[in-house]
């Protein structure tokens, strides 16, 4: 299993990334500072693994979204909260060529499933605690 990404953790790497990814790059063809199904033109080569939001323990993550204000799940300014849905379920991606962060999870619904993506930006990961 990959290195669990706490929220610091998932901050600290992504504020690293948003400093030394300062050129356009393949990664970023198309815009996915919200979350997208994966285009099908993304190269997966393009991208390792570096860690994982999920934990290690056995209970199922929660479903519950953490979305305050009037962001919804698709808002460019949603909150990248790690314990609450889909960011508890997400692979964190690192672009090989520029070092930009990607948020990678798989929705499966009742008769489909879609691969889903979404840029880290620093500036909207929050360490919310759920509710007791």
């Amino acid at each position: 299993m990959a290195q669990y990404l706490n929220a610091a953790t998932l901050l600290e790497l992504a504020r690293a990334a948003e400093a030394r990814a300062s050129a356009p790059c393949p990664c970023m063809k198309t815009p996915l500072d919200g979350w997208q199904s994966q285009p099908l033109s993304l190269d997966e080569t393009q991208f390792a693994e570096i860690g994982t939001l999920s934990t290690e323990d056995y209970a199922e993550p929660t479903f519950s979204e953490y979305l305050p204000g009037k962001t919804t799940y698709w808002s460019v300014d949603a909150p990248i909260a790690p314990r609450y849905f889909p960011y508890n379920r997400c692979a964190v991606w690192e672009c090989k060529l520029c070092g930009r962060l990607y948020l990678h999870y798989t929705e499966g619904g009742g008769y489909f499933v879609d691969r889903r993506i979404r840029a880290v930006k620093a500036g909207l990961v929050e360490d919310v605690a759920l509710p007791s």
